[in-house]
């Protein structure tokens, strides 16, 4: 890998977050606020960044996906779209986890340079629970992991889960970042450790295919009394 390879980085873990950079300038950047929008806005985001800065798929080295954790559909959209992009350019991708970028982002701020030893990135994971991985400077040292607020590790806590659960999470809450910035992605997600390529979803979608079809039919006794020959008249 080059330091001036252009790269692509794509994460719908919470927002639909785009970012382009070549090394570490940032080309373009967008962040769609709507969580529940990223099927219809991601691929005209892709676009737009590419627009602005003046450049086509085949020019992007590498696309960087966040794999989560994130919610089973939005996550998905980023993911397969990320994959996509890639395979239809011929592209390198490198698969990350969504939490370790906004690790990186409390590090390389200001905010960042007071930052404790040991402290929790968390995200948003519905159904009052929380998306979470424990880090140590910038290593990741427990997790994702998945969890109540108040089964959190008693830590300095940030991202974008803070603020969905400041209460629940009290005295842990600190200055820090509070959303993923697509733009930090694409500089700093090829050096970001390998998630794999499994989605990080951490529990199953809420919708599920059934296991077989229930028979409407009587059995057993029910079956035999149905069956039984009528007493003569």
């Amino acid at each position: 890998m080059t330091t001036e390879q252009t790269v692509l980085a794509i994460d719908t873990s919470h927002h639909v977050a785009v970012g382009l950079a070549r090394g570490p300038q940032v080309l373009a950047s967008r962040v769609v606020t709507d969580s529940r929008a990223h099927v219809e806005q991601l691929t005209p985001s892709v676009r737009s960044v590419l627009d602005e800065a003046g450049l086509g798929l085949s020019e992007v080295d590498l696309v960087v996906i966040g794999m989560g954790p994130g919610p089973f559909t939005g996550l998905r959209v980023g993911i397969v779209t990320g994959w996509t992009l890639a395979s239809t350019a011929g592209i390198a991708r490198h698969e990350i986890c969504s939490l370790d970028v906004v690790a990186a982002q409390w590090g390389d701020t200001e905010c960042g340079e007071g930052r404790a030893e040991e402290y929790v990135v968390c995200s948003d994971a519905r159904r009052k629970e929380l998306y979470w991985a424990q880090y140590r400077g910038a290593e990741r040292i427990v997790g994702p992991q998945v969890s109540l607020p108040s089964e959190l590790p008693d830590l300095p806590t940030v991202g974008p889960g803070v603020e969905h659960y400041a209460d629940e999470l009290g005295d842990r809450v600190v200055d820090g970042p509070r959303h993923l910035d697509p733009a930090v992605m694409a500089v700093v997600g090829p050096q970001l450790a390998a998630a794999g390529s499994e989605p990080l979803y951490l529990r199953r979608p809420d919708a599920a295919e059934p296991k077989g079809r229930k028979s409407a039919l009587p059995t057993g006794p029910r079956l035999l009394r149905g069956l039984s020959p009528r007493a003569p008249q």
